[in-house]
């Protein structure tokens, strides 16, 4: 779909008025994921799939063990369409009940396996899940799920330290014996291995459905297409230049939209392998580096932050990398620099969301990322080839180059709406354009910039503060490691600036400085009232920090 050069697709990528892709719409090289992932067991199967520890998974046996479990699916009275919740972290078994699922024509369901009961309910009562795989240590808070939404669902257990058997204390869990439940384990022990019935799929049909992380209200599950999720794997490995042995570094969430994509989707699509690693343990992570040498990834900016701060780590550790991309949560100019210095690594931007299918917009590899004099915003990087883009007003008209407004986004990565939803599908999407309740503007050269979110503008005496712009002011001194600014309420000013802060590892600062740092830099209405210093700033699974989760204390 897209010519080796950066940047450069397969026809027109000429930039109209708006910065968007003037790039008709592309045929797909895959019609669907399961064909995609049957052409590389055709070519590749005896190539790596995934490293996770100490074993190595080819693609010929994901191919054998996803049919093993796609026959006990049938078995379980699976069906076409039904859906089957995977409440994993980054392991195997999440590849393997993936593509199982696909086989017998069911419909995938991510879920963090981090939810209690009670918030995972909220998933299973809308999607209605005819088997849920979780692990060991949260079977308990699975069924508890289950049973808050009066569901016969089957519940197959996998343990946390199964595939493996180097039992890395740091990232992997003591075991929990589990009672009453089938395991994941005996199926590949004495499952079927002989070809399951034909499944065919067209580009239209439901191959996902991601929940969004609910940060900011109730989750809705995001309908992604097969052809979704193959025009941006053949994206990414194209734009980014992943070949069949390129070693994919997984380090988002496989149950949020970037693990999805931009590792499953991109690497089956490539024929490349992935460095699984359970979840992001920085030291413990920085070792599966130095031992699998990966040669690309993308995820939440935090991680990179977390992995320069681990004792020890060196330029050299990073030195197999080819690309490394950041997206998720707009990143602070000065960040760049600190991972330049110390993992030697320059990290590229980029942009996307779960309702399309993540990345929209990029940063060409290499190019110079504009920083906007005005605001302090780094840009998020340029639309993907075959992707449109608008910024509009209140009233919405489209606006020039350099007005602040709505990001809009349409192209073939864009989702079918949300499960069940009908007034919020038809909120989001219109004459197919999503809205993305980003606040972003664009310069003359086609580069976006992402200001924040609209639900997390303050309204201070009446004037408009974005937080990002104070964080970036916060990133500044040299004892922030990360930032985080919030409204509060004020009884004169109706809303005000409160900044919360984790500092950098043996660092020290009285807030009553940080607000005078933010003093001399910052109109006096967008300085900070109150600095809350934090041992940790509260994330969200893949990294990104959770405004919701401090504002909501602070009122």
């Amino acid at each position: 779909m897209m010519a080796q050069g950066d940047g450069q697709a397969m026809g027109t990528t000429a930039q109209a008025p708006g910065g968007q892709s003037t790039a008709s719409t592309p045929p797909l090289e895959f019609p669907d994921m399961l064909s995609a992932f049957r052409d590389c067991v055709a070519k590749r199967g005896d190539a790596a799939a995934m490293y996770y520890f100490d074993r190595t998974f080819t693609y010929a046996d994901l191919d054998r063990d996803s049919t093993m479990l796609g026959w006990w699916l049938k078995d379980q009275g699976v069906k076409r369409g039904d859906r089957v919740s995977i409440v994993l972290q980054n392991m195997p078994q999440y590849m393997m009940m993936l593509v199982a699922v696909w086989k017998v024509g069911a419909i995938p369901v991510p879920g963090n396996p981090a939810y209690k009961g009670p918030e995972m309910a909220r998933i299973f009562g809308d999607c209605s899940p005819s088997v849920v795989l979780c692990q060991d240590i949260s079977a308990t808070e699975m069924r508890k799920a289950l049973e808050i939404g009066s569901l016969d669902s089957t519940l197959l257990v996998t343990s946390v330290r199964a595939m493996q058997s180097r039992n890395d204390a740091r990232v992997l869990p003591e075991p929990v014996k589990v009672e009453g439940v089938e395991w994941l384990e005996d199926i590949l022990q004495n499952g079927r291995t002989d070809p399951l019935p034909d499944v065919a799929y067209e580009p239209e049909d439901l191959g996902l459905i991601l929940y969004t992380s609910g940060t900011t209200g109730q989750p809705k599950g995001a309908m992604i297409s097969h052809g979704n999720m193959t025009f941006n794997g053949v994206a990414l490995r194209d734009y980014c230049h992943i070949a069949p042995d390129g070693r994919i570094l997984a380090i988002a969430p496989f149950f949020h939209i970037t693990g999805v994509s931009c590792h499953i989707a991109t690497a089956i699509c490539a024929g490349a392998s992935m460095i699984l690693h359970f979840r992001v343990e920085p030291s413990a992570l920085l070792d599966l580096i130095r031992e699998h040498r990966p040669t690309y990834t993308i995820g939440a900016i935090t991680a990179f932050n977390a992995l320069a701060n681990v004792p020890g780590v060196t330029p050299d550790d990073m030195a197999s990398f080819d690309r490394v991309y950041s997206g998720g949560a707009p990143i602070p100019p000065t960040l760049l620099g600190t991972l330049k210095d110390k993992l030697g690594i320059a990290v590229h931007s980029a942009y996307g969301m779960t309702e399309t299918t993540a990345h929209t917009h990029i940063s060409p590899f290499g190019s110079n990322i504009p920083v906007d004099e005005a605001s302090g915003a780094l840009s998020i990087g340029k639309v993907m080839p075959y992707t449109h883009a608008r910024v509009i007003g209140d009233d919405g008209a489209d606006l020039p180059p350099g007005e602040i407004g709505e990001l809009l986004i349409k192209g073939p990565q864009i989702m079918m709406g949300y499960w069940q939803r009908p007034e919020e599908t038809a909120a989001a999407l219109q004459d197919g354009w999503m809205h993305t309740g980003d606040v972003a503007f664009y310069d003359a050269d086609g580069w976006y910039y992402l200001v924040d979110r609209i639900k997390d503008c303050i309204i201070a005496s009446g004037f408009k503060v974005w937080p990002r712009e104070v964080e970036d002011v916060l990133y500044i001194h040299d004892a922030v490691r990360e930032a985080a600014v919030v409204g509060v309420a004020d009884a004169y000013r109706g809303e005000t600036v409160k900044a919360f802060v984790s500092l950098k590892p043996g660092a020290s600062v009285d807030p009553k400085e940080l607000v005078e740092h933010c003093r001399s830099r910052l109109a006096g209405y967008k300085v900070p009232r109150e600095v809350e210093i934090r041992d940790e700033l509260p994330k969200t699974a893949t990294g990104k920090i959770q405004r919701l989760a401090l504002r909501e204390p602070a009122a």
